[in-house]
């Protein structure tokens, strides 16, 4: 999979580059945002700059930025399904956290938008998840605007946080995508 640069009305979807590491750090290290998506705090520009040049390296995986600044300000990304639920064939995950100043602007359902209309048309997926922590409502609206359903919940033990979490996987099929996508955010 080649990563692109995608556009929305607000956004640039674009790879993570080592000079992000101070935008990356500014929010990341709020104690709000990672926990909630599953990671833990960063405690430096170092260490984020690690995490660009590792996790956020993925293939199919983004910067969040607003067009109007130029900053990155969140992640999204396509990976391979975690869940424990059986067939995961031609199917992925979407994954994205967002800072804390900008919550409820709808900018994920808009970065969402782009990257479903990606993974079922140029990267053939059939079937999408979205997972979300119990008590992350944040989360669970966004893949609900985006028109994910409820598939099933799993507890798994969380090696970054260290503890067993409560996670719910919600579905998106191709099939249902074609059917709403003009519900998933392309404007906010």
């Amino acid at each position: 999979m080649n990563q692109i640069t995608m556009e929305t009305s607000r956004l640039l979807l674009r790879p993570w580059e080592d000079a992000d590491a101070g935008a990356l750090y500014k929010y990341a290290s709020d104690p709000l945002v990672g926990p909630a998506a599953g990671w833990q705090p960063h405690r430096s520009e170092a260490e984020s700059l690690t995490i660009i040049r590792t996790v956020l390296s993925e293939p199919e995986t983004y910067a969040v930025v607003l067009k109007e600044s130029g900053e990155p300000v969140g992640s999204i990304g396509l990976m391979t399904p975690r869940t424990q639920s059986g067939d995961t064939s031609a199917s992925m995950e979407l994954g994205y956290w967002l800072a804390r100043p900008l919550w409820g602007q709808g900018l994920i359902p808009e970065a969402a938008a782009a990257l479903l209309e990606r993974a079922f048309t140029a990267l053939n997926c059939t079937k999408l998840y979205c997972a979300y922590f119990e008590g992350n409502s944040r989360s669970a609206r966004v893949g609900e605007k985006c028109g994910f359903v409820y598939d099933h919940t799993e507890q798994v033990l969380w090696t970054p946080l260290e503890k067993t979490l409560t996670e719910h996987f919600t579905l998106l099929t191709r099939e249902r995508w074609l059917g709403r996508q003009s519900r998933c955010g392309r404007n906010g």
